[in-house]
């Protein structure tokens, strides 16, 4: 029988920008076996009201708690930011955010000096980072900007070149004409063109400054959280990964394997519902170990579901 520390996290956003979480879930709880919901039909959240976004959060993470999830991370700012409370009020299980990670790795990383936040429209309007770091220095300001196209170009996978760059620069520039002397990714889609941010601080700022990856820190903090509480897995082997999506576009294996960093399956060969979910529920996939586990970097793809909400 599967403990309650062997059951596997569940992960959701408004589309396919979480699986960077997902993936340095995987870096840092290799051993984790992991559901990802991706609403890919509503997506994106981040222009949506704040009543609109509890409801399609609250049924995402009931569609994870019928998968037999031991928590659920939300790797959505704009959810963290508007809808984390109600969720925790409603839902009988551990639910964690990616805003309090990344504030606290920001305020670590600043020093006291103001926090430049890079975010949705929603996120910023929310003021959830400025309320986050609040909560851990009174001494911190926090400067907010609303980078839509920087979403635009991750999906496209335009990362490199003028135009990400030029793009950067222009959301980059009031943030660094505030005081920032940190940025902080608050959106999944960011860290993809973590490089292009990286140089045009650099340069708007007369030299580096500190990037913090809410991803990474929403991960560090996961396995905190995990071993804390008891509910780590007792296992040692590769962790397995279904994914979950409420529409099927013609870019997604591309883009999904973009943000996760490993092979997705095509479109045309997403596997049945029963198939999907074997991935976290019993060792049977294809590809796996000499325990029968799947490697978290099978070149089978990662098992696609298309489910509705």
């Amino acid at each position: 029988m599967t403990s309650h520390g062997d059951a596997p996290l569940g992960v959701f956003d408004s589309g396919l920008g979480g699986l960077t979480v997902v993936r340095a879930l995987r870096r840092r709880c290799p051993a984790e076996d992991i559901v990802y919901l991706g609403d890919t039909a509503r997506v994106p959240y981040g222009t949506r009201s704040p009543e609109t976004v509890v409801r399609y959060a609250l049924g995402c993470a009931r569609v994870l708690i019928g998968r037999g999830v031991k928590a659920i991370v939300v790797a959505c700012n704009t959810v963290s930011a508007v809808a984390i409370d109600m969720l925790r009020v409603e839902l009988d299980l551990p639910v964690l955010g990616v805003i309090l990670p990344g504030a606290r790795a920001a305020v670590a990383a600043s020093r006291g000096a103001t926090i430049g936040v890079l975010g949705t429209a929603g996120t910023i309007a929310s003021g959830a980072y400025p309320r986050a770091v609040a909560s851990l220095s009174t001494r911190t300001e926090v400067a907010g900007q609303a980078a839509p196209l920087l979403v635009s170009l991750a999906e496209e996978g335009w990362l490199e070149g003028e135009v990400p760059r030029l793009v950067a620069r222009r959301y980059l520039e009031p943030l660094i004409g505030a005081g920032a002397r940190s940025i902080v990714l608050g959106c999944t889609h960011f860290p993809l063109l973590r490089a292009a941010i990286e140089a045009e601080t650099a340069s708007l700022a007369g030299g580096p400054l500190p990037i913090v990856d809410s991803a990474s820190a929403t991960a560090e903090e996961v396995a905190s959280f995990l071993a804390e509480r008891g509910l780590a897995t007792s296992r040692s082997t590769p962790g397995g990964l279904s994914l979950l999506v409420t529409d099927l576009p013609k870019s997604f294996a591309t883009v999904a394997a973009r943000f996760l960093g490993e092979p997705v399956v095509a479109d045309g060969a997403v596997r049945s519902s029963t198939q999907a979910g074997a991935a976290v529920r019993s060792p049977t996939q294809v590809g796996g170990d000499a325990a029968g586990r799947s490697s978290p970097f099978s070149a089978q793809g990662v098992d696609v579901e298309q489910i509705d909400l």
